[in-house]
């Protein structure tokens, strides 16, 4: 698809993944939807791109509120008048904590953003995008889909959900010009590898800085899911921890 004029909606875009993620549409010329709880930083970033000659729009979107969501699908159909392509990226980690010793109301809270959130994204895009003829659906996910990690029941159980989710989304709509993608980055030089390396409960939280990749890494692999090249990974977790997938994206090797 053509990056330039397309509408992109991306959640958690205040930091991380999320606001390389907008940036880097921005500046290709894409109309950008950020979408987050953190106003105060959307805003920032949302000014810093549109003084910049960039189209950016910040959307106060919590994404567990299903309503708030169906707003912000509505707030680009209404400024744009389509949607492209959105990027469920709005996720949590923290706490970290063995299961007996996790509090339960705040593991519930890390499903209701990893999950629920990426179902509420599905749910009020996958119709917007089907009455414009089409779009993409990037569901930023982890190995932590299919590994069991330590202190990290929460994220894994999330993360596992979501790969099926991104499965269930492209069998229901592949055939109707919807493209469904999970991506599955790796480690990731965000405010969530410190809070990671804070706990220090498995092996992730002792990776050496310079092994976790930059945000902009994976912006670029988002991008390159958008192109037809990226075609034959539609309902599956496309990673950038191999070789193969690195070179796809035209990204340093390991």
């Amino acid at each position: 698809m053509e990056i330039d004029n397309s509408t992109i909606v991306i959640t958690g875009a205040s930091r991380g993944i999320g606001e390389a993620a907008a940036r880097h549409f921005a500046k290709r010329g894409a109309r950008v939807f950020l979408a987050a709880r953190d106003t105060g930083s959307l805003a920032g970033i949302a000014d810093e791109l549109t003084a910049q000659g960039h189209s950016a729009w910040p959307v106060d979107c919590d994404v567990t509120d299903p309503a708030q969501v169906e707003a912000l699908v509505t707030i680009a159909l209404e400024r744009t008048g389509r949607l492209d392509v959105l990027v469920n990226n709005a996720g949590l980690i923290d706490p970290i904590a063995r299961i007996a010793d996790s509090e339960t109301h705040r593991w519930g809270q890390v499903i209701d953003v990893n999950l629920k959130g990426v179902y509420h994204g599905l749910r009020f895009a996958i119709p917007a995008m089907l009455s414009g003829g089409g779009g993409t659906i990037v569901n930023i996910s982890s190995g932590a889909a299919t590994s069991a990690l330590e202190g990290w029941s929460h994220y894994c159980a999330s993360k596992a959900a979501v790969r099926s989710l991104t499965g269930v989304a492209d069998k229901e709509y592949r055939d109707r010009g919807l493209r469904v993608f999970g991506l599955s980055p790796g480690t990731v030089a965000t405010r969530m590898q410190e809070e990671i390396r804070a706990s220090g409960i498995n092996p992730v939280s002792r990776l050496d800085w310079s092994a976790h990749i930059p945000a902009d890494w994976v912006a670029e692999a988002i991008a390159w899911l958008l192109t037809d090249a990226a075609d034959r990974h539609r309902g599956t977790d496309f990673s950038l921890k191999t070789e193969e997938g690195r070179r796809a994206v035209g990204l340093p090797g390991l």
